[in-house]
């Protein structure tokens, strides 16, 4: 005589201590599982709000300069080190872990219009006013030794910017023209002239090292070749592009995709910003839009997937690389006109520098746990974020999502230009609609704002 029993694995059930979770066996067969989509729709939901409650990125303000914060650099081999130079000319070593300064340099007469940390990061460059191209010490001077620098460089003309190669003892300093230096010497390697009034901003590429990108103030986006005495052309080997474009307003600056070698984004006086492909510069791969002002500064992720701008209506904003809208805005009360933006090295944090002397720190995700998260927070979390990503179109979630309380200042002006967009376009409709048939091209919003295209 055979008898059915049910017979179970004490492995599979029993706790190892008491502190253990309860094993619960689970079968996944989704036909044992009917409500399961209604379920995860619930979890996504409260997963949104939830995200929105506990969205509080403002983590700390550093104090101290006693003028406007004009420019910022990151160290390349320390995460908790930043410098920040000032509209009086001063230049502070900040640590980011004490959130104190840790040193006070007096290094120019006038602005401190650009400065960067030496690849190596021993020492770090600044440029001023005074003309001068000073070379520091990282570390701070013994005692009884004078705060002196390394090297000093007197221009001709006033430098405005200025960024070291990635891999070489070179720099490069911008003002009328763009100057190629070495470490060792006192005169530039090679200049770059186009004859413009100044050229504003200078950065390199951080894949192609030997490749770099200007601003300047006759509306130019203009690329360089070290390897060769012009600047880039169609008949580089890298390149399939022209080597100048000229947009409607003027660039402010640019900053170079640390995982894709061709693309840079450029921040716009007409309050957006433009995604390049360097090897097809004919137009713009996306337009980045939602700011009411000028933008002043811009900066990617480590990951290259985002990047952060700085702009003149006192907000920051988080774009993903592939989008053109925000996809987050910071702003404070207090903060005024944001002239400098840097995200951090780790991908946590972004700071930023603005006209009312302080260093802002703010969390790169405003929901994130900064603390150490256990195996099941951890878990917990993934398992949030893609449910989130899996009901992202459904109308309630999208909508709390997207949520954000601004400024009324701000708020104001998207809605004016909302309207002013809309009446533009109604023109464009209706001039086609009562002109010849082709008299009135249609021209694609990315091409709107390119005036030439120059070789």
């Amino acid at each position: 005589m055979k008898v059915k029993v049910l017979c179970r694995n004490p492995d599979d059930y029993v706790r190892e201590t008491n502190k253990d979770l309860p094993r619960v066996p689970r079968n996944y067969d989704p036909s044992l599982h009917p409500f399961e989509v209604p379920r995860e729709y619930t979890r996504a939901l409260n997963a949104t709000k939830l995200e929105r409650v506990f969205a509080k990125p403002f983590l700390a303000a550093l104090e101290g300069h006693r003028d406007g914060v004009n420019c910022m650099a990151k160290h390349p081999k320390s995460l908790s080190t930043v410098l920040s130079g000032a509209c009086d000319g001063e230049v502070k070593i900040w640590n980011l872990t004490t959130r104190k300064c840790t040193r006070t340099v007096q290094a120019h007469e006038g602005f401190v219009r650009g400065m960067c940390v030496r690849f190596c990061g021993t020492s770090f460059l600044t440029v001023g006013d005074d003309k001068t191209v000073k070379q520091w010490k990282m570390e701070s001077p013994g005692y009884g030794e004078k705060e002196e620098p390394i090297n000093t460089v007197l221009g001709k003309t006033v430098f405005t910017g200025v960024d070291h190669h990635w891999r070489d003892a070179v720099f490069a300093t911008c003002g009328q023209q763009v100057d190629i230096w070495d470490e060792q010497r006192t005169c530039p390697m090679r200049s770059y002239t186009w004859g413009v009034d100044s050229i504003s901003g200078v950065r390199f590429n951080p894949i192609e090292t030997q490749i770099l990108g200007s601003c300047a103030a006759d509306r130019s986006i203009v690329l360089y070749d070290l390897r060769k005495p012009t600047p880039l052309k169609k008949a580089s080997p890298t390149l399939t592009a022209p080597l100048r474009m000229i947009l409607e307003m003027r660039t402010n600056a640019l900053c170079w995709n640390p995982m894709e070698a061709f693309i840079f984004t450029a921040a716009n006086e007409n309050y957006k910003l433009y995604t390049y492909d360097m090897r097809y510069m004919d137009a713009p791969v996306i337009v980045h839009m939602d700011h009411v002002s000028a933008v002043l500064d811009v900066d990617y992720s480590p990951t290259g997937k985002e990047f952060v701008t700085a702009s003149f209506d006192k907000s920051i904003r988080i774009y993903p690389s592939s989008n053109g809208h925000s996809r987050e805005v910071y702003h404070t009360k207090r903060m005024q006109h944001v002239t400098c933006v840097r995200w951090s090295s780790d991908n946590k944090y972004i700071l930023c520098g603005s006209d009312e002397m302080n260093i802002r720190i703010w969390k790169a995700n405003a929901s994130e746990k900064l603390s150490l998260l256990s195996p099941r927070e951890r878990a917990t979390n993934n398992y949030n974020q893609k449910v989130k990503e899996k009901f992202q179109h459904h109308p309630q979630i999208r909508r709390i999502a997207r949520h954000r309380h601004l400024p009324k200042s701000i708020y104001n002006q998207i809605s004016e230009q909302r309207i002013m967009r809309e009446a533009r376009r109604k023109k464009d409709v209706n001039r086609r609609k009562h002109s010849k048939e082709g008299a009135v091209p249609i021209v694609p919003e990315k091409k709107k704002h390119v005036v030439a295209v120059l070789e």
